[in-house]
């Protein structure tokens, strides 16, 4: 059988049981919405974006909210565990595995560049881990740069055992960060969290638990999406760290060095340009170009596109490779020597060392 073949049957597979999850609504898979920040408790808070999901076109709608006062922004009202379990299904794993695997390992420069901002601060980690290592890309990567590391990676996700079985990590610990980190006191130099923060729900629980995982005098490497960056606001919807359902809390940098000095950690660096990731308008425009476009085969839609659909969606998205192209040279080449100065950083790192 052809890929496209047992991709359509796997699809087809697949449709009966969201047929049944949809069949309830999706009401159910939210909290009551909050009435107050979940970061400084302030009741004042205003929409910021209201958006559906522009990734895989699962039915829902999604809210985030401003604290007026703190300036973080949060989903609200916030996904349940039944939400977040349907919401995540076929991303990372499942029918989207192949896909994120091939998009994530592709991407060994910026996991180097992730691994030498620890160098300044210790050149020669004996214990590293990785919470939220995904299959484990960024510790295959890292190894060049700090060959006698031990890298470990954390994740909920049976992801984190195919990186193990792979060899991408040396140890793989599944399961919630904060369920496991007596288990693992104090016996990390450094602890990353690369782009983690924003899914979790509870980020302040996240950081008690890197404490307590930390070894005194060790590290804690922080990546989150900047929700302070001018692109947040010229795009819009269009932004693609927005990334609703999943992402559920953005933190200003300033918000996020004051918690880590509160929770024992002392911030010695804060990297803006080079956390950056040049993709802000092709994303942009490949979003529009998608959302507009007919759908592709999914098994939440309830029957397969036809052949005419197809047709006019591949149609669509073909006229609109010049503006995808233009937009790549814009961001990789005219804006990327200026994002900084320009305040369009769409994402930002602090390294934090436990006192």
């Amino acid at each position: 059988m052809s890929d496209a073949r047992e991709k359509t049957a796997r699809i087809a597979s697949l449709r009966p049981t969201y047929r049944t999850d949809l069949d309830a609504g999706t009401d159910r898979f939210f909290h009551p919405r909050d009435t107050s920040c979940p970061w400084c408790s302030s009741p004042r808070l205003t929409p910021r974006l209201s958006t559906t999901d522009l990734l895989q076109h699962k039915p829902g709608r999604f809210t985030l909210d401003h604290c007026a006062d703190c300036g973080h922004t949060f989903q609200n009202p916030r996904l349940n565990d039944e939400g977040l379990e349907f919401y995540y299904r076929d991303f990372y794993d499942g029918l989207g595995e192949q896909r994120m695997s091939g998009t994530l390992g592709g991407r060994t420069a910026m996991y180097r560049s992730r691994a030498e901002a620890m160098l300044p601060h210790d050149p020669a980690p004996k214990t590293w881990l990785d919470v939220g290592t995904g299959h484990g890309h960024f510790c295959e990567a890292a190894r060049a740069v700090l060959p006698d590391t031990a890298f470990d990676g954390l994740d909920f996700t049976d992801g984190v055992e195919l990186a193990a079985r792979e060899g991408r990590v040396d140890h793989a610990h599944r399961g919630a960060f904060p369920a496991l980190a007596p288990e693992l006191a104090a016996r990390y130099d450094v602890v990353s969290m690369f782009h983690y923060l924003e899914h979790s729900t509870d980020p302040d629980r996240e950081l008690r638990a890197a404490h307590e995982t930390v070894r005194p005098g060790g590290h804690l490497l922080v990546e989150v999406p900047d929700p302070e960056s001018r692109y947040a606001r010229l795009l819009g919807r269009w932004w693609l760290p927005w990334l609703q359902p999943q992402h559920l809390h953005f933190m200003p940098v300033a918000n996020l060095r004051r918690r880590l000095t509160e929770r024992g950690f002392t911030v010695v660096a804060e990297q803006h340009a080079e956390p950056h990731d040049p993709v802000d308008l092709l994303a942009a425009v490949w979003l529009a170009l998608d959302h507009t476009a007919p759908r592709e085969d999914a098994p939440w839609l309830p029957g397969r596109p036809g052949p005419l659909t197809r047709a006019a969606r591949t149609a669509l998205l073909l006229t609109g490779v010049p503006a995808l192209l233009a937009a790549t040279a814009l961001d990789r080449w005219a804006l990327r020597p200026v994002s900084h100065r320009l305040g369009l950083c769409n994402a930002y790192r602090l390294v934090a060392r436990r006192e």
